[in-house]
Formats: structure tokens, sequence, C-alpha cells
């Protein structure tokens, strides 16, 4: 992806996370890129083409903040990984009290929200929610490899919900970000002993 492209998207992201889709204006988000209207369009068609890509940058951008493969904090180089501890920090990477993961969380939230009137939208969307919840899935079957597919993916489906419901709640002042934190671990422990 060019930097252009990617600066935009960057934008797109910012502007939704702070205004929502509904005040996402072009000339907004071409000021916020420091880039022309014209390219915007140039690159992404349209406004609906604008979401579905920032919604899927948004994806990307959690995947990277998210993935297995970073250190855990209390593992030592070398040493051998913990399938219920990578589960369990691949969810808890989505309560950072960072900007990039407010941004990505609260533009989310937005872009779901709008998915309930705007279909197009809605099938990319669940096209990313299947994605993250299969992730899961798989990350569950490695920590519970007794228990079968359709139980993880019922499993990945609560909690994923649950990272969601909770995020919305510590974005808007409603729960302290450590008390979230607590819950998910609970909710993990809860979903790894059915198995």
């Amino acid at each position: 992806m060019s930097d252009r492209r990617t600066g935009i998207l960057q934008a797109a992201t910012r502007v939704i996370a702070r205004r929502g889709v509904r005040g996402l204006r072009m000339g907004e988000l071409a000021a916020e890129a420091g880039v022309s209207t014209a390219l915007i369009y140039y690159h992404f068609t349209d406004r609906a083409g604008i979401l579905r890509q920032t919604l899927e940058y948004i994806g990307d951008r959690a995947d990277h903040y998210t993935a297995e493969d970073r250190p855990a904090p209390d593992r030592a180089p070398g040493q051998a990984r913990d399938p219920r501890a990578d589960l369990e920090q691949v969810l808890l990477l989505e309560l950072q009290d960072t900007v990039e993961v407010r941004e990505n969380s609260t533009a989310w939230g937005e872009l779901r929200a709008t998915a309930v009137f705007e279909p197009d939208l809605r099938e990319e969307l669940a096209r990313s929610t299947h994605s993250w919840v299969h992730d899961v899935a798989e990350l569950l079957a490695r920590a519970d490899p007794s228990g079968t597919a359709p139980a993880h993916a019922a499993a990945a489906e609560r909690l994923t919900a649950l990272v969601e419901g909770l995020s919305v709640r510590w974005l808007s002042g409603s729960l302290p970000i450590e008390h979230a934190r607590r819950l998910l671990r609970g909710a993990v422990e809860t979903e790894l002993a059915r198995g």
C-alpha cells in the first residue's frame, strides 16, 4: 500500500474515531491527511470505498498490535509458548491505553454501528468479524486441544463480543481499563474451564 493511501486511511480512522462515520466529511479528511479531496477519490472512488478500506485498515492494524509472535511480558526469551497465555494476551492487547488502540476501537465501534444502516458496510464488517472470531477459535483450540471445533467457535464468539463490549465501556468512561482487563481474564478462564 502506498504511503499516501496509508496516510489517508490513518486520517480516516482518526476522523471516524473523533466525529463518527456520519461526521466523516471529505474536506476534513483531506485536511487531516494533508492531501486534496481529488486524491482521496482517486484512491478510493467514493465514500463507501473509504469506509470499506478503513475497516480493512483497522483490522490489519489490530492484527499488528495483537500479533501472537510479540513476546509476552512475563516470558523469558527462549521460554516455551503457553497457548493459554497467548490467547489471553491477544485479547488483552485490544484493551491497551494507547492512541492506536483507542482510535482503532472507537472507529471500529462507529463502523459497526453504521453497518446497521448501510448494507454495503455490513458485508465487509461481517467478513472482518468472522476472521477475528476464527483467529480466536484457533487460539482456543491450541489452549484446549480436547475441545471441539463448534465449542471453540462459540467460545470465540463470546470472547470477541465481550472484548468489544468491554472496550466500549472503557472508552466511554463507564469502566476502568484494569477492571475490564480483569473481567476479560475471568472470561478466558471460564471458557477454558468449560472444555
